[in-house]
């Protein structure tokens, strides 16, 4: 019985030693075997090879790209600002041309020192000078009328009367009086109807003769 045991433990060893070795003798070109695949019968095993990869991994050398910022294309307009300094405007005036006494008749009134006056009765024009240069006119005036005709001549202011009424015409009024010879004066009447000898001037003109002309100024009359 120990005999057959033994025997059968004999044959079981060999079966399993046969089945390590693949069924055969290895191949002198391999070295140490390998596991055969489960239900392989006989045949070359499989060898499992371990394969180290002797290639370094390769790494990417590409920098990493780092995005620039976008670049505007349009291009800031220059703030600088002109400096404002206005150069003030010359305030030169042009000098007015000095009237001269070309056109006026009067050649003793132009003569004389401070204010004056003409009239020239025929032009029924009048003027006002100071220092031979006219300051006024020639304005409109009227003369006497046929058989009250305006003295003419040289003379002086006598007196002067804001409101002077006539006795010899009925009280009549007589604004701005500037008498140059007696009875007779500058003041304010018609332009339309000629007087009894007095110089008739508009309302205006009148007031201007009344303030610019002094007691002994000299006024001239000519035809």
């Amino acid at each position: 019985m120990k005999r057959l045991l033994v025997g059968i433990a004999a044959v079981a060893s060999a079966f399993v030693l046969a089945a390590c070795s693949g069924g055969g003798a290895s191949p002198a070109n391999v070295t140490g075997g390998g596991a055969v695949e489960a239900g392989a019968g006989g045949g070359a095993p499989t060898t499992s090879v371990a394969t180290s990869s002797s290639a370094p991994a390769t790494t990417s050398s590409a920098p990493a790209t780092t995005s620039s910022p976008a670049t505007s294309t349009s291009k800031p307009k220059p703030t600088s600002t002109k400096p404002t300094s206005t150069k003030p405007k010359p305030t030169t005036t042009k000098p007015k041309p000095a009237t001269t006494t070309a056109n006026v008749p009067c050649a003793k009134a132009a003569a004389a020192s401070g204010t004056a006056a003409c009239v020239d009765i025929s032009a029924h024009k009048a003027w006002l000078l100071q220092d031979g240069k006219v300051i006024y006119g020639p304005v409109s005036m009227l003369p006497g009328r046929k058989g009250y005709a305006t003295p003419t001549g040289s003379f002086r202011v006598l007196s002067k009367e804001k409101m002077h009424y006539s006795r010899e015409f009925d009280n009549a009024p007589m604004p701005n009086s500037v008498f140059f010879y007696p009875g007779d004066a500058f003041h304010t009447g018609s332009l339309k109807t000629y007087s009894h000898g007095c110089v008739h001037l508009s309302a205006t003109s009148s007031l201007k003769f009344f303030n610019t002309l002094h007691v002994g100024d000299v006024v001239q009359v000519v035809p």
